[in-house]
């Protein structure tokens, strides 16, 4: 695969603004793209590189320009390191992409709100638009879109006086014209406060909670037991996760966020609720590295009962990094052809999509039909 989109001195730039740009998936993707537009490593697991996407006119990687809001102060070099020591990046990558990162890490602004932070809602939106129009201007792009990659955040109290820091976010972007990505649980943009502001601001968007291992399983396996007739009773399972990501879900609000994707996903395919949940336990020896289980008890014909259990070890970072870059072009050219709203065309990258079907098949089919809409848009 090659960099279809192959970028010529006078292409337009793209912005790409993560919230949580210090963070594993951040870091991961800012060195990715510099590594596979740099032909340093193979674009494996970008999708968007795959000959089926080559007449889609998506910016180039290369033409991708990176920096966010984060908490966090430390740079992401010395984060792309860290990475590097735990095998998530090749370990001569940081160096590299040092100078992609150096520049990434120039452009990221301090998020918040912190603890004890005197600013209202309408304040924080405004310096995060401001942040993010700066970044457009100084960067001389033709539009950016909007990355939520930050922790997950416990499920808003609908009664609350303030807006969930993620939906600050989703609100400045609005407000500063750029698409929107959702690859949390989190509120964001489905906050039913910004509801009436994301239909009026003729910008695309997309959300929620990117579908990356043991969900992705659940959407290519649920519609086999559909399709075959069969009756699953019961789909238990387990979650055991380290870094940022395991912290996070530790809290019980967060953790359920969480799983609200995860079993909607098999609501949606199977057409019942089978019984069981998934249990989501912090391992911080594990660092980026999940391990998810799945217990699925099914009857067969005449009652026969039957069981399948599978077991995905993966690297969350390594798995989110590029649907994240491939969500980000996907996104980007939309806004170019002037689509908006949401997109449910992007479902295969979402467990909580908004709309279209719920079987993986039929999403990658979908995805496709929509590469070829944005082929033919102008």
């Amino acid at each position: 695969m090659t960099d279809h989109a192959a970028t010529s001195v006078s292409e337009p730039r793209t912005g790409v603004w993560f919230i949580g740009a210090r963070g594993s998936v951040a870091t991961t993707a800012v060195a990715g793209c510099a590594a596979v537009a740099a032909g340093l490593e193979p674009p494996t697991g970008l999708l968007t590189q795959a000959p089926e996407f080559a007449a889609a006119e998506l910016p180039a990687l290369s033409s991708l320009v990176f920096g966010g809001h984060d908490l966090d102060g430390s740079p992401l070099f010395k984060r792309a390191e860290e990475l590097a020591e735990q095998g998530v990046l090749p370990h001569r990558l940081p160096a590299a992409v040092a100078g992609e990162l150096a520049a990434a890490d120039a452009r990221i602004r301090p998020g918040g709100p912190l603890p004890g932070d005197p600013r209202g809602d309408e304040e924080l939106i405004e310096a995060f638009r401001a942040d993010l129009a700066d970044f457009v201007r100084t960067e001389r792009l033709a539009r950016a879109v909007v990355v939520n990659v930050a922790s997950t955040e416990p499920v808003p109290d609908p009664d609350a006086p303030r807006l969930p820091a993620s939906s600050l976010y989703a609100a400045a972007a609005l407000r500063a014209g750029c698409g929107y990505l959702n690859f949390t649980p989190s509120a964001g943009l489905h906050h039913p406060a910004l509801r009436a502001d994301a239909e009026r601001s003729g910008l695309p968007h997309a959300g929620r909670d990117g579908k990356t291992g043991q969900t992705l399983l659940r959407a290519a396996l649920a519609p086999m037991f559909r399709q075959r007739a069969l009756d699953v009773r019961a789909w238990s399972g387990a979650n055991l996760l380290g870094g940022g990501d395991g912290a996070a879900l530790a809290d019980p609000a967060a953790a359920a966020a969480k799983n609200t994707g995860k079993a909607r996903v098999l609501r949606e395919n199977l057409g019942t609720v089978p019984q069981g949940q998934v249990r989501i336990d912090d391992v911080p020896a594990l660092g980026d590295w999940k391990t998810a289980w799945d217990h699925i008890a099914f009857d067969g014909f005449l009652g026969t009962r039957m069981v399948l259990q599978t077991i995905w070890q993966g690297c969350d970072s390594a798995l989110a990094a590029p649907l994240v870059l491939d969500l980000a072009r996907l996104v980007a050219r939309a806004h170019q052809a002037g689509i908006s709203g949401p997109l449910p065309q992007l479902g295969f990258y979402f467990k909580d999509p908004d709309g279209g079907p719920a079987a993986l098949a039929e999403q990658y089919a979908a995805l496709l039909d929509f590469a070829a809409a944005l082929g033919a848009a102008r």
